[in-house]
């Protein structure tokens, strides 16, 4: 994997064998950011899920789409975003999955990614949009060590497939108003038949 290529502002979270988990602030500018961020909150493929808790069916409180790099439907945004992203990180991504946190409300429990619907040792890479939103990292083990990490639109959040294994993240519901955020996850996916992901 090729080595980002600035350091200036640069949080390394976790830097041993659990990791890595890596931040980094700007990698592009406010008003791309917010171009990007206006095209997708309106012209994405949006959807609303449930699931199953405590016996009775509950609404996910985030909205989502997925997108397959190879498709022709992915929209030129993710294409463009995809090319920034890889001036950084040198990875094969086929799959882009997008959250859309509309306000405090929405959130996502702390979990960690499934190791079976990733290439191994391949990374996790998030880049933020819109509203600045907290995310709490949290070791599994004891010391059960948290990190609460500020994701500020126009950055990237790297996560090494190892710290799966050893970490939690999660994005926690807010008391104070806080406007809508975009989460743009790259993901490198085990080929499927189906191309159903």
């Amino acid at each position: 994997m090729q080595a980002l290529l600035f350091e200036q502002g640069v949080q390394r979270i976790v830097e041993d064998q659990t990791g890595p988990i890596t931040y980094y602030p700007d990698i592009i500018t406010p008003a791309l950011a917010k171009a990007w961020f206006d095209t997708l909150l309106n012209h994405g493929d949006w959807h609303e899920s449930s699931r199953m808790m405590y016996e009775r069916l509950v609404g996910v409180p985030r909205l989502h789409c997925h997108y397959d790099i190879a498709s022709s439907a992915l929209p030129s945004v993710l294409r463009d975003a995809l090319a920034v992203v890889k001036q950084h990180v040198d990875v094969p991504f086929n799959s882009i999955g997008l959250n859309c946190y509309r306000d405090e409300h929405d959130s996502v429990a702390l979990h960690n990614d499934k190791l079976h619907e990733l290439v191994p040792h391949r990374p996790i890479v998030l880049l933020s949009l819109g509203a600045t939103r907290t995310m709490v990292i949290q070791r599994k083990k004891p010391p059960r060590l948290k990190t609460e990490l500020e994701l500020e639109a126009g950055s990237l959040l790297l996560m090494g497939w190892n710290a799966q294994w050893h970490y939690d993240h999660g994005i926690p519901k807010l008391r104070c108003p806080v406007g809508p955020r975009i989460s743009v996850a790259f993901r490198v996916r085990p080929e499927k038949a189906d191309k159903t992901w």
